[in-house]
């Protein structure tokens, strides 16, 4: 895999569910034409915007059939595969059906709170067990455990198959850290929307967005532009126009936000499998005002 796979939007694909919170691949289809039409430049399939949790083994396969079917070809596709039991991980990598996925998106072992040496001996071990490049996943909001710049650069120098993290620490000095010392070949992609530009900026190649669901083309002339050299508008932009939506996005949790959001649009129905549940209604209404405001822009 080239390093243009992983330059530009990425958008991390909910998974729609109907009303008897069964999956909607109809629904699906129709997220991942709405997503390349309007330029995204590669889709991600089973992360945390997916509610993969929830979903069974035979749902994950077929999501990804499914998005494999529908994309065609037309763009590179990542899909989420990490886990804290090393061993079962390395066994679904060995044994995995890749075709047509570009590579895979593996998050830091969540609840047993690894050292940074368990999380280096997990991921070179997820390297050499993987047919595929890795992008590393960096979440500690979600994980509880924040992997420094120095493990994400020794995993980045000593594993050939790790091409990049997607970095949602929001620590933007441990972000620069990572940019200022990875080795040829090796990227960073924002994990946060809100700080998209300023990653860029930083020298990262671009996005793994949640808001680029609801917005793509908007997300990715927001990424051109800062890829261009040009972050000023985009930075603008954002200011003016996102900023709060980014923080309804995630005041009640992701993807609860981004499901308001796309029903709101028609989309999909605005369904979640607990633990998670729909935003509150003081939520709901912020969101429809401030949905109100950006398409009447």
């Amino acid at each position: 895999m080239g390093k243009t796979v992983l330059k530009g939007l990425g958008v991390a694909l909910i998974t729609p569910f109907k009303k008897d919170k069964t999956i909607d691949f109809n629904a699906l289809s129709h997220l991942i034409d709405f997503q390349i039409e309007n330029g995204t430049d590669y889709l991600v399939a089973l992360g945390t915007t997916a509610e993969t949790p929830t979903l069974s083994e035979s749902e994950k396969a077929q999501v990804i059939r499914t998005v494999v079917e529908k994309v065609n070809n037309r763009v590179p596709i990542v899909v989420g595969m990490g886990g804290n039991n090393t061993a079962k991980l390395l066994q679904t990598l060995r044994t995995a059906d890749f075709s047509g996925i570009s590579a895979i998106l593996s998050v830091t072992p969540y609840y047993n709170k690894p050292s940074q040496e368990g999380l280096y001996q997990h991921f070179r071990a997820v390297c050499e067990a993987s047919p595929l490049p890795v992008i590393l996943y960096n979440v500690p909001g979600r994980t509880g455990v924040n992997m420094t710049a120095e493990t994400t650069l020794r995993i980045a120098k000593t594993c050939p198959k790790a091409v990049a993290v997607k970095e949602a620490s929001g620590n933007m000095d441990q972000i620069k850290a990572i940019i200022g010392g990875a080795p040829e070949g090796f990227s960073v992609i924002s994990g946060d929307d809100s700080i998209t530009t300023a990653v860029i900026q930083s020298g990262g190649v671009g996005a793994i967005s949640v808001f680029g669901n609801v917005f793509p083309k908007e997300m990715a002339w927001l990424v051109d532009r800062a890829l261009g050299g040009n972050p000023e508008p985009a930075r603008d932009k954002m200011d003016e126009c996102y900023t709060e939506l980014f923080r309804l996005l995630m005041v009640d949790g992701n993807p609860a936000g981004v499901k308001c959001m796309l029903g709101m649009m028609g989309y999909v129905e605005n369904e979640l499998r607990l633990p998670l549940v729909t935003v509150r209604e003081e939520t709901r209404k912020s969101i429809r005002e401030e949905l109100d405001k950006f398409t009447k822009k």
